[in-house]
């Protein structure tokens, strides 16, 4: 919740909390409570927020802190997030991943595997983990500074997987 409340305060800029409440349908005291973080976002607030805001850092942030898993959003001293090292890092975490996956058998049931393949399959998942983390990365450095929008790129592709048969119906 910390960093999201930092980011809604950074997100609204010189906005009033007063105009932001407006706009997204919310009263100004609850603009203030999400912002000093004595209250989470509600999940029809955060996509309100998404939905005016559009941004990527936000997205990957929400997610990460209300479920616990997912890319995070690196912020420490050792990460450049310029495009260009996002991407070679993204390429090499992604070529990385696929060495993994394509030395790991997953051809047996995985309640059969020894110890040894077992850990071999949680290597495999790691690479991917850090992969997914890249990728999150650069989408999102590449879309803040492209203009091109997230959420619509997202939206996009629920609609692909829906016409695919592979989503019954998606909640955008």
């Amino acid at each position: 919740m910390k960093k999201t409340s930092k980011l809604v305060r950074e997100m609204r800029g010189t906005m009033h909390q007063q105009q932001l409440a407006e706009e997204i349908n919310v009263s100004r005291e609850s603009i203030s409570k999400y912002e000093n973080k004595r209250t989470r976002i509600p999940a029809d607030i955060s996509k309100g927020l998404m939905a005016k805001f559009n941004n990527p850092q936000f997205a990957i942030t929400l997610c990460q802190e209300y479920t616990g898993t997912g890319p995070i959003w690196l912020d420490g001293p050792n990460i450049d997030l310029h495009r260009s090292s996002v991407k070679e890092k993204t390429l090499e975490e992604l070529e990385e991943a696929i060495h993994k996956l394509r030395n790991t058998s997953l051809a047996k049931p995985l309640q059969n595997l020894t110890a040894y393949e077992l850990h071999a399959v949680k290597e495999a998942l790691n690479e991917l983990v850090e992969a997914q983390t890249a990728m999150a990365h650069l989408m999102a450095v590449v879309c803040m500074e492209s203009g091109i929008s997230y959420k619509d790129l997202w939206s996009q592709h629920y609609r692909s997987l829906q016409q695919a048969g592979y989503l019954e119906g998606a909640d955008e």
